[in-house]
């Protein structure tokens, strides 16, 4: 059993059935990562050269043959260098300007017909409009979040490749804020399977959520 598996208890997430007002229990002050603008963009590129590093298995037998170079989804889109040029006829606004290195992992083929991969990255300056808050306690930074994909390329050096790809970046706005929002609660979190609760003394007993018995002035 989860949340949407053979579980009809009304106390889960999903679409809302009814009057959204029922079950509402309580304000619930949350820490969030609040966007205040964002926006995507797609470019086409060729002749896009990638320096390869961290060959698996190494020492590969030259030349390669380039396969594909996509999005390394184990490490982070950064963005370094950013400026925020306030637009004046529109004080909310700016010009947001930051370097964003999106990493890559390459395929290939040696010589011998093995199969390889190595990492790189892709750097692009990117400049757009975005809505920027005054300046607060709570401090504003400018994130992305950039996805590439290539099938065709060419091997050029012994650690480059010259590559025709899309790269699509989405540069946000965000701050961590707390917001009190209306909660129905906990949820009802159903057991994966059961056990025999003496295998867990202790655990068994514990809610699976922090109360407290009183609020505070009461």
């Amino acid at each position: 059993m989860s949340f949407f598996i053979n579980n009809n208890n009304p106390n889960k997430p999903g679409p809302i059935v009814g009057n959204p007002m029922n079950g509402i229990c309580e304000k619930a002050l949350i820490e969030v990562t609040k966007v205040f603008d964002a926006c995507v963009s797609i470019t086409h590129e060729s002749g896009i050269v990638l320096t390869a590093t961290d060959f698996t298995p190494p020492a590969p037998t030259l030349p390669l043959t380039f396969i594909s170079a996509e999005t390394d989804l184990s490490r982070e889109t950064t963005v370094t260098d950013v400026t925020i040029d306030r637009i004046e006829s529109r004080p909310n606004f700016a010009n947001v300007t930051g370097t964003v290195t999106i990493p890559i992992i390459i395929t290939y083929r040696d010589a011998l017909g093995v199969l390889g991969t190595a990492l790189s990255s892709i750097t692009v300056t990117k400049t757009c409009i975005l809505y920027v808050p005054q300046p607060s306690l709570s401090p504003v930074t400018v994130k992305a979040v950039g996805m590439f994909s290539s099938v065709i390329g060419t091997f050029t050096a012994p650690d480059t490749f010259s590559v025709t790809g899309c790269y699509q970046i989405i540069c946000k706005v965000v701050a961590v804020v707390d917001i009190l929002v209306p909660s129905y609660g906990y949820p009802l979190v159903p057991e994966c399977q059961s056990g025999p609760e003496d295998l867990c003394p202790g655990l068994t007993d514990l809610p699976l959520y922090p109360t407290a018995l009183t609020r505070p002035g009461q």
